[in-house]
């Protein structure tokens, strides 16, 4: 019979396989399997997964049960192989999560967190015009993080004002059209960018000052360090607006209230992705929205939203 280990590796290959990237916990499970080589354990047991889960002693509770949840997911797997294998049972480190309360920022914060990020120290010059776009763009397209910063310059299509997220969540891919006002923010910064680094390393379409692609690490640290900045943290605060809370606040602004209805849905997703574009004026965007909705509401009863982002853009 295969080691733990083995058994693990192939556990995580095969839910990767299906699509699932796992990156937390393919580390965590990593670890749990050297935790059981220096016991020499031939198999997982309910103590050793506990012992394991609260072994960082400054971990928060939430941490450790994230840790046992790892291991019970993977035992149940493995339980049916290897009859000895115990599987932690549910509510041993009880815990209940809190969700994140959303924050959505206004016009105003907006416009400082992008004024600020011009004013960021550079070796190239570039680095201002990487986190003023960015962030802009998270603002007005409710893209993930993880998406922004992996956009290749192919995916960028100005002529038709689209963007193309491949591989995403769940490995899909969709289509986010663009208003014209981020349409020619983003030609704006291309052109900063291929003057002030010429021979990129990366065929990312955002890139850092070494002509690399932007690491997620680094850019959460300027995000929070900026906030601070323009008074939405404050100084030694560790939680306050998140990055991420920029698909929220997309979301607020730019969707109607109700469903989208199949008259305007061509429509809709013709006129762009950005009903809301902190690049342009935002008494026109809001009356754009103004007008769009009352479109829609002269539809009739519309269906329910399929999603909050792409009800007509998928792919």
């Amino acid at each position: 019979m295969k080691s733990v280990r083995n058994a693990i590796e192939d556990y995580i290959a095969l839910r990767r396989s299906l699509g699932f990237k796992l990156h937390g916990m393919a580390t965590s499970l990593g670890k749990f399997a050297s935790f059981l080589e220096q016991k020499e354990a031939p198999y997982i047991t309910t103590a050793l997964a506990l012992e394991w889960a609260m072994q960082p002693v400054d971990h928060p509770p939430s941490r450790w049960a994230q840790r046992l949840g790892f291991v019970r997911v993977f035992a149940r797997h493995w339980s049916a192989t290897d009859p000895r294998t115990e599987i932690p049972p549910a509510g041993l480190l009880p815990f209940r999560a809190r969700r994140a309360r959303p924050y959505l920022y206004t016009e105003q914060e907006i416009q400082r967190l992008l004024t600020a990020a011009k004013s960021l120290s550079s070796s190239s010059g570039l680095r201002p015009w990487t986190y003023n776009c960015l962030f802009g763009l998270l603002a007005v397209s409710g893209l993930r993080i993880s998406e922004a910063i992996k956009l290749e310059r192919q995916d960028v299509d100005f002529h038709q004002e689209l963007l193309t997220i491949r591989q995403t969540k769940f490995n899909k891919s969709r289509l986010i059209p663009l208003h014209t006002s981020t349409r020619d923010v983003l030609t704006e910064y291309a052109e900063h960018r291929d003057r002030l680094v010429p021979s990129p390393r990366s065929s990312c379409f955002l890139l850092n000052d070494c002509g690399r692609c932007l690491e997620r690490s680094t850019v959460l640290r300027t995000f929070h360090d900026l906030s601070r900045q323009i008074g939405l943290r404050g100084p030694s605060d560790h939680t306050g607006p998140r990055i991420h809370d920029f698909r929220q606040n997309a979301e607020a602004r730019k969707m109607p209230n109700e469903g989208v209805c199949t008259v305007f849905a061509a429509q809709l997703l013709t006129a762009g992705s950005a009903l809301f574009d902190v690049f342009s004026s935002p008494v026109e965007a809001r009356r754009y929205d103004y007008e769009r909705n009352i479109q829609i509401s002269e539809c009739g009863p519309s269906p329910p939203r399929r999603s909050a982002w792409y009800p007509c853009g998928c792919v």
